[in-house]
């Protein structure tokens, strides 16, 4: 499957950039809907939360991805790093970026990247293991 050899997080990394750039007048503080809840409480959900449960959700898909192994999936690991490296040089450098929002979104692709390559060095470990024991 194509998908599979690309990072997946460059999703809501696209959403925030069209969103920030195409909308400038759109507030990440923007309530899309108010549930009442039966505490009494009122739970609102803006923008920015949405497109940061978003960006977990798929965090989740890219963690499953790390587990298989070949070239494929290291294609994958490099291209996570490189997406990171860019979203963290859009922090710095461009104002649209600097909220709360693209900070978390960067942290998730951060994670994104340790997880991947954890993840990947287990599974070469476990893969060592059985050949070594299968050898003896």
């Amino acid at each position: 499957m194509f998908l599979l050899g690309i990072p997946l997080l460059i999703i809501p990394f696209a959403i925030y950039n069209m969103i920030a750039f195409l909308t400038p007048g759109v507030s990440w503080s923007h309530e899309i809907f108010k549930l009442h809840m039966m505490s009494g409480a009122d739970w609102t959900l803006t923008l920015g939360e949405l497109l940061i449960a978003l960006s977990i959700l798929i965090l989740f898909v890219e963690i499953l991805k790390a587990a298989r192994m070949g070239t494929r999936g290291l294609m994958d690991h490099i291209l996570s790093m490189v997406l990171f490296v860019i979203m963290l040089i859009e922090f710095l450098m461009v104002p649209q970026a600097a909220s709360g929002t693209f900070f978390l979104i960067m942290v998730i692709s951060f994670v994104d990247v340790i997880a991947g390559f954890s993840v990947a060095v287990r599974a070469a470990r476990r893969d060592i293991s059985v050949e070594s024991a299968e050898a003896a």
